[in-house]
């Protein structure tokens, strides 16, 4: 585990796409995998960065007849009227 020192002295550049690389350590020590999404927010100290959970509850709201295909559909579409509603609420 990474104590507060060792992480306070880590940095990381953002490339001209606006990527970031997050230091391996804290990948480790939090579970972040590749595909693993992110939640940027914003604070009265700056940005906090959390590891989403969005997927967890796939499927909850269909009906247990609808297909997989079908769910994967009705998600996409969620997930894009999320991000829409996300990106509108982050314009000044």
């Amino acid at each position: 585990m990474s104590t507060d020192s060792e992480i306070d002295n880590r940095t990381t550049r953002i490339t001209r796409k606006g990527q970031v690389t997050i230091p391996k350590a804290l990948r480790e020590e939090f579970g972040l995998e590749e595909g693993d999404e992110l939640r940027w927010e914003k604070t009265d100290d700056g940005i906090r960065v959390r590891k989403a959970t969005g997927s967890a509850g796939r499927g909850m709201l269909a009906d247990e007849d609808v297909s997989e295909e079908k769910r994967e559909e009705m998600a996409a579409e969620m997930e894009a009227e999320i991000r829409e509603k996300r990106r509108s609420e982050w314009q000044p």
